[in-house]
């Protein structure tokens, strides 16, 4: 058995563990160096050096001190040290303590009586406590508090030893008096904290006695009646202390408030008391400042909106008042909490709350208003999805900030508009044409493509196509896009002939001037290229023109396709032929002039393979139109959209449903049979470990648990069978925490004296204790327990080795233990994210794995399956995505680590002519560490079968 611990102070170990130095400074009269000294020796006792030289002459030079901060010291010495002897007999020579401790007891400072007192309380050798009890009970009358308080404490903690009772026969009736009389108000409370503990249905009685004035008790001791209170509801269920629990909802401690309306909902499941509950957490949430405080409060909410749903809808106004908190993680909790509870009936009120909050982020006074605009938005988006009827009150507003700084609101926006233009046909004449008149404003790439794709599928009547074409005509601006002037082709022709004018350029890489217009850079400044006239009072050019002259050819590409679906719905639409061939002339002017840029000089890098080749078709299909591809160019995109919808509104439907069953009770749950055992008066932390211990002996589980049977798969082996000492590990993973149970079995005829587990550790581990020394008789085992902490997730190795002596060589013997490697996979969990988080993360992140694709597996679906297995992570890319036979797949991975990190994997790969994978695995995360071992986990498992 490991030895209890009550106290805990930090150990530097750099701090010299020499005990003559100690001893010295302990024998001489400087009061600054014994404290130094008795520091020292307290830090080695709690590290499990011992030093038994010491004690007599702590005895003889630190006892008579009566400096305050020795006698302090001298106690935690005293709490510290062995007080037994092998056999359990108290030691002798602690009989040299008693008269010490009896009379700081007496001593007239109050100080050194209270600290004496608490010293008690951690004292269990009733042969050490039976000389002092009459100065213990001699204390309850002293006139100071602090030293009644603590005299009260000692004598609980006294009572409740095995014979403490007949030490104190007579404690709890005294106490009871010294109740009736005291004023202090910490006195009070451990005098009733004692009742409690040792004398209940004394406590009930004067609980109950004194019920009216239970609203006038002090902070701590209301806390002490509610302690009480839920231990005796457990047993007695009765009206009587319900009403006390009410009462206290009103009391001015924040903290008996939160604690009695937890005790209410533990007690009582009446709707008025779940009701007075729900108010009290909605009080607090509003009232306390502290940001803890409110999170912790947000979780009590949502545990009864798990339980009491109906009630907490009734109430979802009063939890939307956190939103006037300004930290962020407070007002996602509140909006998670809200979603989850809005009906047809509430729906208004809170869209038209969201709104004034979205409202408020324009001022600008808060920070981070772009982060929370974006959770406002994405609120509004769900509300809008599930009740349609509310989205014609929010679109208009929502699409002002289509050209917000904040791209990711923005894009969140936009996403919105794409959603609810589909599923709502009855908003999109009125979507459109707000479309079409705000786009000018919008200045980012994504934005842009997504409110041209809404534009290119549902501009359907004739003034809607054509105001589209020229909404975007005139946002990209007059043509050509540059031109090369005349000065330029002559300083070409010319370089040997330069005089005054001096137009030599010695860089034909143009510059962007401050209006967006491009000039080359020259001794003489003299522009080489022209820009389109500025117009008065606008800007330089259109949004589209700026983006495009950044280089951004795949907005070209998105702007050619959104043209060229309106060309063809424009020959749908518009009878005259002339019209129709005059915008496909015009169209197809635009699509050359973006070919030209692309391949000019004016940016380091030409334009990509992929947007060419779209802008060229885009050309080519203009240019001849056919049946099937006017078919797939106006329905099968708006089909393919469709469905994707209804693959996200089922894969929303299956988590809901996931959770409603998880929140059910299961066949094999746990049977709390709490009323059985009602006589025992046990908690409810007691009742459930005992039916618990009750149902697997029961059902066979202590011997076959599942537990138990993965443990001998899990075990380590860490010597060799020809050492004379074999070593075997079992390895606990628990978040934060890894739990080493070495097994050490001594497999010689020897002692073994002084032998230890030194361990070492490589990579974001440390050890927590260094391991004690310990002596193995011949031929038998010993339990060795090492706590090792982690802090990020990253593989880490564990090595050491086996160090003991002999009676027989006096030399100590080393035997090199095996490396034990700490797997990733025991710290990272599947989780779900968004495909626009999940982009934004991937953008956002710095450090990136690539893994080639090197397997026997020949089929790409069974191959992601394989990864998915091997790595536990969840696949993002819908099913639907990823049937088919077509030679080649795309999917991304994401998992999440208890630590908070986020990992990204892509895979993408392709069947070759001989049948063989061939690609990539991307691996992305915020922190070196897990990109590198989830690296090393796919390197290790992909060749394998499944």
């Amino acid at each position: 058995m490991e030895k209890t611990c009550s106290l805990l102070v930090h150990f530097d170990k750099t701090t010299p563990a020499i005990a003559n130095e100690i001893k010295e400074a302990l024998e001489g009269n400087d009061v600054s160096a014994k404290i130094d000294a008795m520091k020292k020796a307290v830090m080695l006792l709690l590290n499990g050096e011992s030093l038994p030289q010491l004690f007599i002459a702590i005895v003889r030079y630190v006892l008579p001190s009566e400096d305050h901060t020795v006698q302090k010291l001298l106690l935690l010495y005293l709490e510290i040290i062995d007080k037994i002897d092998a056999k359990g007999r108290v030691l002798p020579e602690m009989i040299l303590i008693c008269q010490n401790l009896r009379n700081n007891l007496i001593h007239p400072n109050e100080y050194i009586r209270g600290v004496t007192l608490r010293f008690l309380c951690r004292i269990s050798e009733v042969e050490i406590i039976e000389p002092l009890v009459t100065s213990i009970m001699a204390n309850l009358e002293h006139r100071h508090p602090y030293v009644r308080r603590n005299a009260i404490l000692a004598v609980m903690s006294i009572y409740k030893l095995e014979h403490g009772d007949q030490l104190l026969v007579d404690a709890p009736e005294t106490i009871e008096k010294f109740l009736l009389t005291e004023q202090d108000q910490s006195a009070k409370r451990n005098a009733f904290l004692m009742l409690f503990n040792c004398a209940q249905d004394r406590a009930i009685n004067y609980m109950l006695t004194n019920v009216d004035k239970v609203q006038d008790w002090g902070g701590p001791m209301q806390m002490v009646v509610l302690e009480l209170i839920r231990k005796v509801c457990r047993t007695n269920k009765t009206g009587k202390y319900i009403k006390i629990i009410i009462s206290l909802l009103d009391a001015p401690s924040a903290a008996v408030v939160y604690e009695s309306a937890g005790t209410l909902i533990s007690l009582s499941s009446a709707r008025t008391a779940i009701i007075a509950a729900a108010n009290t957490y909605c009080q607090l949430l509003v009232s306390q400042s502290d940001y803890n405080f409110k999170l912790i409060l947000l979780d009590r909410l949502d545990e009864l909106k798990s339980s009491h749903r109906d009630i907490m809808i009734e109430r979802i106004m009063d939890v939307l008042r956190a939103l006037s908190s300004a930290n962020l993680d407070i007002k996602k909790k509140t909006l998670d909490i809200v979603l989850e509870l809005i009906t047809p009936r509430n729906v208004g009120e809170v869209v038209v709350t969201l709104k004034k909050e979205v409202i408020k982020t324009q001022g600008g006074e808060l920070e981070k208003n772009g982060e929370y605009r974006q959770m406002l938005i994405q609120a509004i988006h769900s509300c809008a999805i599930k009740f349609p009827e509310v989205a014609s009150t929010v679109v208009h507003l929502l699409m002002d900030f289509l050209g917000d700084n904040n791209v990711a609101s923005a894009m969140d926006v936009s996403v919105f508009l794409r959603e609810i233009i589909e599923t709502n046909p009855k908003l999109r004449v009125s979507i459109i044409t707000r479309l079409l008149d705000t786009f000018y404003q919008i200045r980012a790439a994504r934005v842009c493509s997504c409110a041209l794709w809404i534009i290119g599928e549902y501009c359907l009547s004739l003034s809607e196509v054509e105001s589209g074409i020229a909404n975007i005509k005139q946002c990209l601006g007059e043509l050509p896009f540059f031109t090369v002037s005349e000065t330029e082709e002559a300083a070409d022709s010319s370089k040997k002939t330069q005089q005054a004018t001096a137009i030599t350029v010695s860089s034909r890489r143009p510059t962007i001037l401050a209006d967006g217009t491009y000039a080359t850079q020259s001794a003489a400044s003299e522009t080489a290229f022209s820009a389109p006239a500025v117009v008065k009072g606008s800007l330089a050019m259109g949004n589209l023109r700026s983006l495009l002259l950044t280089g951004d050819f795949f907005l070209g590409a998105v702007i050619s396709c959104t043209l060229a679906k309106l060309i063809l719905r424009l020959e749908e639409v518009q009878p005259s032929k002339i019209e129709v061939n005059k915008a496909a002339s015009n169209t197809l002017l635009v699509m050359v002039a973006m070919l030209q840029l692309g391949q000019s000089s004016v940016f380091p890098h030409p334009i990509d393979n992929d947007s060419y080749d779209r802008i060229v078709l885009c050309m080519r299909m203009l240019c001849s139109t056919g049946e099937d591809v006017r078919k797939i160019w106006l329905k099968s995109c708006r089909e393919s959209f469709v469905k994707m919808l209804s693959d996200k509104q089922l894969h929303e439907t299956e988590e809901i449903n996931a959770k409603a069953q998880v929140s059910c009770t299961q066949p094999d749950d746990l049977i709390d049979f709490y009323h059985l055992k009602s006589r025992k008066g046990m908690s409810q932390l007691e009742l459930e470990d005992e039916v618990q211990d009750d149902l697997k002996r029961a059902t066979g589980q202590f011997v076959k648990d599942t537990d138990d049977a993965n443990k001998l798969n899990r075990i380590i082996q860490l010597t060799g069978f020809s050492d004379p000492v074999y070593a075997e590990a079992y390895v606990t993973v628990h978040h934060y925490d890894i739990v080493l149970d070495v097994t050490v079995i001594n497999r010689t005829k020897e002692t073994l004296q002084n032998l230890c587990l030194e361990l070492a550790t490589m990579g974001d581990l440390k050890l927590v204790e260094r391991p004690q020394n310990y002596t193995l008789a011949p031929e038998s085992r010993k339990q060795i327990k090492a706590n090792i902490k982690v802090s990020s997730t990253e593989t880490g190795v564990i090595f050491g080795n086996i160090v003991y002596e002999t009676s027989n060589v006096f030399e100590r013997t080393v035997i090199v233990l095996n490396d034990i490697h700490i797997d990733i996979m025991d710290y990272i969990s599947p989780a779900v994210c968004s495909d626009a988080a999940f982009r934004a993360m991937w953008a956002e992140f710095e450090w990136e794995n690539k893994v080639a694709i090197n397997t026997a597996i020949t089929n790409e679906k069974e191959f992601l399956d394989h990864i998915i297995e091997s790595t536990n992570m969840r696949c993002l890319t819908p099913q639907s995505a990823l049937e088919g036979e077509c030679g080649y797949m795309a999917a991304n991975l994401y998992a999440k680590s208890v630590f908070g990190e986020d990992a990204l994997v892509n895979i993408s790969m392709e069947k070759q002519a001989d049948g063989k994978l061939n690609g990539y695995i991307r691996i992305r995360s915020k922190t070196q560490g897990i990109a590198l071992s989830l690296g090393d986990k796919i390197t290790l498992k992909q060749k394998g079968g499944k």
